[in-house]
């Protein structure tokens, strides 16, 4: 299998694809495509109709959304537990990855994400009212699935893979969190696979 995907430092969509692969240990091997280049769109072309990363590459098969992705790997390899195994907590982890999906538009505008940055933001509603959503949803997750782990359901599924750009972004951006999200993110960082990753994000050249 194969995995397009841009530049580590800024793409948020990437990296929960290839953090959930790397989790469970499923070989792969990836692509990094420069969304900077002059040709960019074209390359891209080359994987998708959509002209858009990540896309997964197996065979003739191309699938070019990270949700449908998270759902393939999960059929494909049941021993990873990439979705929880309790029917009602499968059901909550898709549902929050569907939320991060298309959700949380203000802190995908305001706070794009910079693993090597430093930055700060101007605090608006529209901000506040999404960290806010987002700390509430991993308290409760941990509460009602998680709270035997260090993860959302326990162990680490496909929707700290969702919300690990997240976590990226309340650091960069210094956003003040409570000490349950802190330990939350504590764990998500502290992930070899998320570690690689942001590794190698900074050593790439800034855009």
């Amino acid at each position: 299998m194969k995995l397009v995907i841009a530049n580590k430092n800024y793409s948020s969509w990437s990296l929960r694809p290839w953090l959930g692969l790397k989790v469970a240990g499923i070989e792969f091997e990836a692509i990094v495509h420069n969304l900077y280049a002059a040709n960019a769109r074209d390359e891209r072309l080359q994987f998708a109709p959509t002209a858009k990363v990540p896309v997964l590459i197996n065979g003739e098969l191309r699938i070019w959304e990270s949700l449908a992705i998270a759902e393939y790997i999960a059929e494909l390899f049941p021993t990873a537990r990439l979705w929880p195994q309790d029917a009602a907590a499968r059901a909550h982890a898709r549902t929050i990855c569907a939320e991060m999906h298309a959700g949380f538009s203000a802190l995908r505008t305001a706070c794009p994400m910079d693993i090597r940055g430093q930055k700060t933001v101007a605090t608006t509603p529209e901000l506040s009212a999404d960290v806010t959503r987002i700390v509430e949803l991993w308290a409760d997750c941990r509460a009602k699935y998680g709270a035997q782990g260090e993860f959302l359901f326990g162990h680490f599924t496909w929707a700290d893979a969702f919300f690990a750009p997240v976590v990226t972004r309340f650091i960069t951006y210094g956003i003040a969190v409570p000490d349950s999200a802190r330990d939350y993110m504590h764990h998500i960082l502290a992930l070899p696979a998320m570690q690689e990753w942001q590794a190698a994000a900074r050593l790439e050249p800034v855009y």
